[in-house]
């Protein structure tokens, strides 16, 4: 297995849904004491991971929390009935096994009397196997957080699992700063593992309104345009280096900053895409808007089958992610 996959295995494992992001921010500590000068963490949960320099502020942003759901009621026979945290769609969840914080399992199923096509979250519950109400609350209380429950692998250079999205970026953070430990860097450069960007990209824009950056890149995964009958066509396909955002629905990246990733690419002999996604955003949006404004862009990992249970994208995407940076924080 490689590297990435240690990684990934390593920080995806740790239960963190959002607002509940500590075992991850543990687990990415850890790792990352050997590469810096400090550490500390906001009120918000955010995990500002600093290399001090004299120069330039230049912050790297990826979101710790993964989306998952939350127990709203449970009824007479023990079923449970949730809301979502972050983004769900019904499709990735019927029979799927999720975990709550205590390790208490569960399957998501439906009222099946409710056609297919007209269902909704409404319409779903978990099921612990649980004999009745009382059983059920033995081992889940309302209000306790469960995520998908699902193996991760390694397979000809690919990953698959829960929570790429965005514990992938956390990896790919962490290899840019070991790549940059024994470098002697003339900015001043924080990697700041964000809490809470799956609801509204909250950790984000207090991390940079603290730090104050003079730039600022976020790194996240992105959709893809190479499966069969696209609805929706994108220039970005999985396993062809990592895709440098020029705009998404919240946010038009700096220009300047864009291209200066493009060249940092260029230098350490990076190959990049260009991505516009035309649904959704990342933290790049509350990164640009801290304070007076900051310039921003990003670098996303090409992902399959985002916020499922089985994400995948290619390890040499998140390989030549980590130099790309690794290039750009000593520009």
């Amino acid at each position: 297995m490689s590297k990435v996959f240690d990684l990934w295995n390593e920080v995806g494992g740790a239960f963190g849904p959002s607002g509940r992001e500590d075992a991850v921010r543990e687990a990415i500590a850890a790792i990352a004491g050997e590469y810096i000068d400090d550490i500390t963490t906001d009120a918000l949960g955010n995990l500002i991971c600093r290399k001090k320099g004299a120069g330039k502020k230049v912050l790297f942003a990826a979101h710790m929390d993964s989306i998952g759901v939350v127990a709203t009621w449970i009824d007479d026979k023990g079923f449970i009935r949730f809301s979502q945290v972050g983004g769900l769609f019904k499709g990735d969840l019927i029979n799927i096994t999720v975990r709550f914080a205590n390790g208490t399992r569960g399957v998501i199923s439906y009222e099946e009397k409710t056609p297919f096509k007209d269902l909704t979250l409404d319409n779903l519950f978990i099921d612990i196997g649980a004999k009745d109400k009382a059983d059920a609350e033995q081992q889940v209380q309302i209000g306790d957080f469960a995520v998908f429950e699902a193996p991760r692998f390694e397979q000809n250079g690919v990953l698959c699992g829960p929570y790429l999205d965005n514990r992938i970026g956390c990896v790919t953070l962490l290899l840019a700063m070991e790549q940059l430990a024994e470098a002697e860097t003339e900015n001043d450069l924080y990697f700041v593992f964000t809490s809470q960007e799956e609801v509204g990209l909250r950790g984000a824009g207090a991390a940079a309104f603290s730090v104050e950056p003079d730039v600022a890149i976020a790194v996240d995964v992105t959709d893809t345009g190479d499966l069969p009958e696209r609805k929706t066509p994108m220039a970005v396909d999985m396993g062809k280096g990592p895709a440098v955002k020029v705009m998404d629905r919240s946010v038009i990246c700096t220009p300047a900053v864009c291209a200066a990733l493009e060249q940092a690419g260029a230098d350490c002999g990076v190959a990049t895409q260009r991505e516009i996604l035309q649904f959704g955003g990342t933290d790049t949006a509350a990164l640009q808007k801290a304070r007076a404004g900051v310039q921003a862009g990003a670098v996303s990992i090409p992902t399959r089958y985002i916020h499922s249970p089985s994400e995948m994208c290619a390890v040499s995407d998140v390989e030549d992610a980590a130099k790309l940076l690794a290039r750009f924080a000593a520009m």
